[in-house]
């Protein structure tokens, strides 16, 4: 069981957003399962990340002290997945590499904002898969 149905994130415009999104997404083995106007939603077979409108119809946000982590499967895929984001409107919020500072030693992450503020990592560990 997947104690985690799906994150999203809110955004100010999806097609917007996924000129950003849908290469990052790729970068992990995702793609766009699910796209209306006002959402898009991304996975392998099911959705599991969601970029959003706010449903209160108020400007997006992003949360402080708030991100979403994804699942890479090689350290490759993490640098896949931050050079996807910084070619794509995203800034650098931690380079990939090692993080000595995390419960197992053999940590592999890099951290990402996407352009509207949210705060993204990838991580490949002995945790995931």
């Amino acid at each position: 069981m997947t104690l985690i149905d799906h994150a999203s994130v809110g955004v100010p415009d999806i097609a917007t957003a996924r000129k950003f999104y849908d290469p990052v997404m790729k970068a992990l083995g995702c793609d766009c399962l699910a796209a209306l106007d006002g959402l898009a939603a991304y996975g392998t077979s099911v959705p599991q990340f969601v970029i959003i409108l706010p449903f209160d119809k108020q400007a997006a946000s992003a949360g402080n002290g708030t991100h979403i982590c994804f699942a890479a499967a090689s350290r490759e895929a993490v640098d896949a997945f931050s050079k996807a984001a910084l070619d794509n409107g995203g800034s650098d919020e931690g380079a990939p590499g090692p993080r000595p500072g995390y419960p197992k030693a053999d940590v592999y992450a890099a951290f990402v904002r996407d352009p509207f503020g949210n705060k993204l990592e990838a991580i490949h560990n002995g945790f995931t898969a």
